[in-house]
């Protein structure tokens, strides 16, 4: 995404799939910044996107909006330890097939990854593999 994309309130709505309502709701109730200018003129930006995310992501899980609220102003003090796991969790991870028997799982959220990290810690893994797999045929 685009850093400097700005996006109207319909646009947004639809990128997070959320309603307008629920949008607006989550503005007047802190957990979402106000939109840039007033009016028609409003507008969105990335940080908007992540923030609805964030709050869609937590709501789904089944937190509260108070509970949200808490763990929005905890992350912004810095960072925030991963939830417990519970029964019943779903989680998304990447999965990284090195070679046959050498697997890596990660779950991006619970280790702090952005997906450009992700992806750098595979090629990082990916080629320190190949090393190791070069220096022991050189022997």
């Amino acid at each position: 995404m685009d850093e400097n994309k700005t996006f109207t309130l319909d646009e947004i709505a639809a990128l997070v799939e959320l309603p307008r309502r629920t949008v607006r709701y989550y503005i007047q109730s802190g957990l979402v910044d106000r939109p840039h200018g007033a009016g028609k003129g409003a507008y969105y930006t990335r940080r908007h996107v992540e923030q609805l995310l964030a709050v869609r992501k937590w709501q789904l899980a089944g937190l509260s909006l108070e509970r949200i609220g808490e763990l929005l102003h905890q992350q912004a003090a810095g960072p925030m330890p991963p939830a417990p796991r519970r029964a019943g969790t779903v989680e998304v991870w990447s999965h990284l097939v090195v070679a046959d028997g050498v697997e890596v799982h990660i779950e991006p959220g619970r280790a702090g990854f952005s997906p450009e990290q992700v992806r750098r810690f595979f090629r990082a893994v990916t080629q320190a593999y190949e090393h190791l797999h070069q220096r022991e045929e050189t022997q």
